[in-house]
């Protein structure tokens, strides 16, 4: 059943990137890489499936309808973008998909209850500041006062569906009061070599807060002023993968607009999906006259911390830790941003620290910003081939640099029982420089 009003013309179609699309050669070195082609087995949940299907959906003569099918080939992708580094022929496929549900977004009628939560999701809350305080505040409360204990003895998850099923995700929130000591400018320990932006994200910031604080503490062992404006907000990766394109760029420019001002060298980021996403405003934004050049300017700055870190030679840490770790690639580190030994060389700097390789590192874990809450079935099925291999390793630590993965891999690894903890390699460096070793680790909560 088709979802498009009948004859009428696609809106935003103009917006599609048809050159991109055809530097497709149809060659399939791809499909290997997909997680669900590789699940399902379905040439239509492949990359060079879901090509087709929007380059028979967007053409000019005899176009296919934008059906339910078409949308749920096209929401099933993960965005993990594992075909772009195979593919020999460099198709942009991130980028294109995003345009694909963007044009499907406004060109359907979607059912009233999915427009509500769509508003209050996307464009109500993660745009505010104030409402996510509000809403991370009550989740705080609800664990510290004992109500999770009570639901989760008492079996009332388990009737509450999908609701319930997405209360597992949730991690310990830390106490409120600890994003409030990010300061607007934060000054180096001795001399001041760098002078760098943060961004630290809206989730992030909310549930990460102590991966915020080291990434500043670890920034300042090694000579960088740090400077994060309080009108930046949030980096809309999340508005871009679910086709809600007019609020991403709306909050590009207040994000570019905030920093601007300042005189930088870098602008860092600690969370992969975010950083693929501030690292590509030129893409979003190459259409706005005024803001085109300054969206340029603004994501050739961007770097990931580990990637900012490995090029400015880090101050060697004195801390041990006698861990066996081993490292999980972000796809949107690794894939969105092509960052793939520098993390390796951060963790490699932690005296006594022992990196362990992890087979089928580049492999989406299955979190993919909120595939598990869209589609939990897959993403749990991709998450055990993951966990297969993280097992295998038998790491005290798995490192990663993205919060998503993060949670989904410590939820895999509550599920199996594993002697393990995910952690962010920017963490570990912070425990090493503060010379804490790893029995006096405790949750910042």
């Amino acid at each position: 059943m088709s979802n498009q009003q009948q004859n009428q013309p696609l809106k935003g179609i103009e917006t599609f990137s048809w050159k991109k699309w055809d530097a497709c050669t149809h060659c399939g070195l791809c499909l290997p890489t997909c997680p669900t082609y590789s699940e399902l087995g379905l040439e239509t949940d492949s990359p060079r499936g879901r090509l087709y299907l929007m380059g028979s959906a967007f053409k000019q003569q005899d176009p296919t309808p934008l059906t339910e099918e078409w949308e749920e080939y096209i929401y099933r992708c993960l965005d993990c973008r594992a075909c772009e580094t195979a593919c020999p022929s460099g198709v942009h496929f991130g980028e294109l998909l995003e345009e694909a549900r963007a044009i499907y977004e406004r060109n359907v009628h979607r059912p009233l209850s999915y427009r509500f939560w769509t508003n209050l999701v996307f464009k109500q809350i993660l745009t505010s500041k104030e409402r996510l305080d509000w809403i991370f505040e009550l989740m705080w409360l609800y664990q510290r006062l004992g109500i999770r204990w009570f639901v989760q003895k008492t079996g009332l998850l388990r009737l509450m569906g999908n609701i319930g099923k997405m209360e597992s995700l949730l991690p310990t929130i830390p106490h409120p009061k600890q994003k409030y000591t990010i300061r607007d400018v934060t000054p180096t320990e001795g001399e001041t070599r760098y002078r760098v932006g943060f961004i630290p994200g809206c989730i992030m910031n909310q549930v990460f807060t102590e991966t915020n604080l080291a990434t500043i503490r670890v920034l300042t062992a090694n000579g960088c002023e740090v400077v994060t404006p309080r009108d930046q907000t949030c980096c809309g990766a999340l508005h871009l993968h679910n086709g809600i394109r007019d609020v991403a760029a709306e909050l590009a420019k207040q994000n570019i607009d905030a920093f601007e001002k300042e005189n930088l060298d870098a602008i860092i980021i600690n969370s992969a999906g975010c950083g693929a996403t501030l690292k590509e405003y030129k893409a979003l934004l190459k259409s706005d006259a005024e803001y085109a050049k300054k969206a340029e300017n603004f994501s050739n700055k961007m770097q990931d911390i580990s990637e900012f870190l490995a090029a400015i030679e880090i101050i060697p840490p004195k801390g041990e830790i006698p861990k066996r770790v081993t490292y999980d690639e972000p796809c949107h580190l690794l894939h969105g941003q092509r960052v793939k030994s520098q993390p390796r060389k951060v963790l490699q700097a932690i005296p006594e620290l022992e990196l362990i390789e992890l087979s089928e590192s580049e492999w989406c874990c299955g979190s993919a910003g909120i595939y598990n809450i869209t589609q939990p079935e897959l993403s749990q099925e991709i998450l055990e081939r993951k966990m297969t291999h993280i097992a295998d390793t038998d790491a005290d630590i798995v490192a990663s640099g993205n919060p998503g993965c993060l949670l989904q891999i410590q939820l895999g690894i509550q599920k199996h029982g594993l002697d393990m903890k995910a952690m962010h390699p920017v963490t570990l460096l912070d425990y090493a420089y503060r010379n804490i070793p790893p029995n006096e680790w405790v949750e910042n909560n």
